[in-house]
């Protein structure tokens, strides 16, 4: 192609009595895939005042050289932006492997005016251009990550249409979009490492639905789960996902969350029957009937469940509901060390025993409690069992609960059955992380779960403890012990990089533990921007490149959510 494009443009000018022509050639090099892309320009200046026959004929071997480099070249593939190195030279960091950078950084590209002209005519006064609101809504609540820029634009849709046009406008200008819930998140997902828009999906609260006889509810993604709950109540039925109190259901879903109740209820996979959801260009899909159980087709359900916003907008979901418990006790218990009460956990869930929830607190988060409360609880490791059924059933779980404590050295083993004090049992292990803040005030919290099998569970926890409480950080650690799920919450002055620094050795002590045990980075949380860098190592090259297909192909101006999910160094 390229030698009889040079051919006919030497047959073009052969007329000419003066030739003078400039051919510059721009030849992309890849010299290993993990290096940046490599241009070589070749010029060549070439002036006839004579013969044009004896001129074509220098020429000749010249063109074929230059032509025939062409061709093979375009066999090779264009060089790679998704390159480590290249991104590196480019000023973004996005939390790929290894990547130990606190502040996020993006490839940041104004708003076009255009485009908020078209935001407002679909969202009339609900959008925003306000610093103090897209700094807010550029920084998580309760996590420490930060990104180097914020939103340019907040938007508030109303409705399913106009979140459509709204992602419908932004992928005709190529800009991001970040999708917005109740802030929660702790994992960065609702970072604007590139500025762009933000979808605060918060007015959008609606109950659509509800069929009492089906046990499910159709709900926007902006209604809270504490909400929906109340909602529910009169009809003796809740929805029993409870991860901390402010998550919407649509961040619920996009970051695949669970909760205490997951050992007995399942995660968010398990409890959405089908959803809708806005794709890259506005189309809108909805990805199943509300029959309990379906094999028509690829799970588009699950797919969207954990995307985190990197494949589309979530606009609606169908939920899974299940009865009010007519009776359920809590029972507490404390322990000589950590160990001892994960051991129980373990032995309470081989015994068969329907918990519904097995909740351990350390020393330290005890104490976390007490003083955000005014508790005198034992400053020990704990155990919070809550048992449900029939009065009768409970009671005799709660008596071989308690046996099984008695043989692990357990002691103080108390319960409760009214309504009020199991109500603020689990109030305060709900605000646990409130409690924690509020004994480091001036610290922010690295808050990390890791998940293992549930034999791995009292080693991880046990190894896990012992370098926490020989940091000079304070910490704290928190489990769902009945599922193998435990966390920490690593306070440090994010302005003293020594402190940063151990927090984060700790945090990668965890996440490798975990992972030599066969368990991942994250149980509950997600991945966002936080956990990024541990993906490659848990799942493999070839899982990430599939994870990669799927978003190139549903999102190919890559506008969903861009730098979360998807390590940056992933290549296809």
């Amino acid at each position: 192609m390229a030698f009889s494009f040079f051919l006919s443009r030497l047959r073009q000018s052969s007329s000419s009595k003066s030739i003078s022509r400039y051919i510059q050639t721009s030849i992309y090099l890849n010299h290993t895939p993990q290096s940046q892309s490599q241009t070589l320009k070749t010029t060549i200046t070439i002036n006839n005042n004579s013969n044009n026959q004896s001129w074509i004929a220098r020429l000749l071997p010249i063109l074929l050289t230059v032509s025939g480099g062409s061709l093979a070249l375009q066999l090779q593939k264009p060089p790679s932006l998704c390159d480590d190195s290249n991104l590196h030279q480019r000023g973004v960091r996005i939390g790929g492997k290894d990547s130990t950078e606190q502040v996020v950084k993006g490839a940041y590209k104004p708003v076009p005016q255009e485009l908020v002209h078209e935001l407002k005519s679909i969202c009339q006064d609900n959008m925003t251009l306000d610093h103090d609101e897209r700094y807010f809504h550029g920084k998580p609540q309760y996590s420490f990550h930060k990104a180097v820029n914020i939103p340019d634009v907040v938007v508030f849709p109303r409705s399913e249409d106009e979140v459509s046009k709204i992602v419908r406008a932004c992928n005709n200008y190529k800009v991001p979009i970040v999708p917005y819930g109740g802030a929660t998140s702790i994992e960065g997902h609702t970072l604007s490492p590139n500025g762009g828009v933000c979808i605060d999906m918060t007015l959008m609260k609606n109950v659509k639905a509800l069929h009492v006889k089906d046990m499910d509810v159709v709900v926007e993604p902006g209604i809270g789960w504490m909400e929906l709950n109340e909602y529910l109540a009169p009809y003796g039925l809740f929805f029993p996902l409870d991860p901390g109190p402010g998550a919407t259901i649509g961040g619920m879903c996009a970051t695949r969350c669970s909760g205490s109740l997951a050992v007995r209820y399942g995660t968010m996979r398990d409890n959405v029957i089908n959803l809708k959801a806005v794709l890259a260009d506005g189309e809108v899909v909805k990805t199943g009937s509300r029959a309990r159980k379906s094999a028509a087709g690829y799970d588009l359900t699950r797919l969207m469940i954990g995307s985190e916003g990197t494949l589309g907008v979530i606009t609606e979901v169908t939920l899974r509901l299940q009865k009010i418990p007519e009776h359920s006790i809590v029972a507490m218990c404390n322990f000589p060390t950590i160990k001892d009460a994960a051991d129980v956990a373990i032995a309470a869930m081989l015994s068969g025993i329907q918990v519904s929830r097995v909740e351990l607190l350390d020393e330290v988060q005890v104490k976390a409690i007490n003083l955000a409360n005014g508790k005198d609880l034992p400053e020990v490791p704990t155990l919070m069992f809550e048992l449900i059924g029939t009065e009768a059933y409970t009671r005799e779980q709660t008596l071989i609960v308690q046996k099984i404590v008695s043989e692990h050295n357990g002691s103080d083993f108390v319960f409760a059955e009214d309504a009020e004090t199991k109500k603020e049992l689990w109030k305060i292990r709900k605000e646990a992380l409130y409690a924690c803040l509020a004994m480091a005030p001036e610290c922010e919290a690295m808050t990390t779960d890791v998940c293992v099998p549930l034999s791995q569970l009292a080693e991880l926890i046990s190894k896990s403890k012992q370098k926490l409480d020989a940091s000079p950080l304070l910490c704290t650690v928190i489990a769902h012990a009945g599922d193998g799920n435990f966390h920490t919450v690593i306070l440090f002055d994010p302005e003293d990089d020594g402190q940063r620094k151990e927090a984060e050795r700790l945090n990668n002590f965890m996440v490798h533990a975990a992972l030599s045990m066969e368990g991942t980075c994250t149980g509950e949380h997600g991945v966002g921007t936080g956990k990024l860098k541990y993906l490659e190592k848990e799942l493999g090259i070839e899982h990430l490149r599939t994870m990669k297909k799927i978003k190139a192909a549903l999102d190919p101006n890559d506008i969903m959510n861009p730098g979360k999910l998807i390590p940056p160094h992933i290549c296809l």
